[in-house]
């Protein structure tokens, strides 16, 4: 049983550190994102044009807000619900889960919010850095943080519908 929690919290730390020193180097190395960078790779890294007309590349973004910047101007607010969001996750993770398979899942989710809420303490606001262009759709700018909470979610959405078709 120690054993477990001994890799959990190893899986925590390691992604947390990945995506702690990733919005370092783009907060230092990378200016921000702005208008008076209108065309690829605006402003940032380019990584790849045109490939299937899709775009992607490294920029520094400020998100004051949650998932695509929605209710910025409540960014305290939203610190405390992370925060309290989070320690409902670790307690029933820890005390109540009983499902084997949604641990990894809600460890995902959980590094993810404790990333974006680090973000807060230190910089003020949450540095997004992925930016994909999809055939002229310019889909919102995110972190690895957020790539792990979306990817926490989706799996469980997964777990819950596959065990629900077997029951």
């Amino acid at each position: 049983m120690k054993t477990k929690w001994l890799k959990f919290i190893g899986v925590f730390l390691l992604l947390l550190i990945f995506d702690a020193a990733l919005k370092y180097h783009v907060f230092t190395s990378i200016p921000k994102m702005s208008f008076l960078h209108p065309f690829y790779p605006y402003g940032g890294i380019g990584v790849f044009k045109d490939f299937l007309g899709i775009q992607f590349s490294i920029n520094h973004v400020e998100n004051l807000g949650a998932a695509w910047g929605m209710l910025s101007e409540y960014s305290t607010l939203l610190f405390y619900v992370r925060v309290v969001v989070v320690l409902c996750l670790m307690v029933y993770l820890v005390l109540f889960n009983r499902v084997r398979r949604r641990e990894f899942p809600l460890l995902l989710i959980i590094t993810g919010a404790v990333g974006n809420i680090l973000d807060y303490i230190l910089y003020g606001h949450v540095i997004d850095m992925f930016h994909f262009k999809f055939w002229n759709y310019s889909y919102p700018v995110f972190n690895l943080a957020d790539a792990m909470i979306t990817i926490g979610i989706i799996w469980l959405l997964v777990l819950s519908f596959v065990s629900s078709k077997k029951s």
